[in-house]
């Protein structure tokens, strides 16, 4: 259960840190795109939501990957 715990909390954290990076670079060149949709099937989530929503993802799996891997 503990590989299991770590292999997704690692892996949520790097899709999670992808997701924010790409927020970030989308916010740097089109900034005024922020407040839009995400996508054009639904009308949440908007792009800072998914950015703030992809960041504490990151953060949350990062401190539980920290948490459950192994010191040797």
């Amino acid at each position: 259960m503990r590989k299991i715990v770590q292999a997704a909390s690692f892996t949520l954290f790097i899709f999670g840190l992808l997701g924010w990076l790409y927020i970030v670079a989308n916010s740097l060149v089109h900034p005024e795109t922020l407040t839009i949709q995400l996508t054009h099937f639904a009308t949440w989530p908007r792009e800072d939501t998914f950015g703030i929503v992809s960041f504490a993802v990151s953060f949350v799996s990062f401190f539980i990957w920290n948490l459950v891997k192994d010191n040797k």
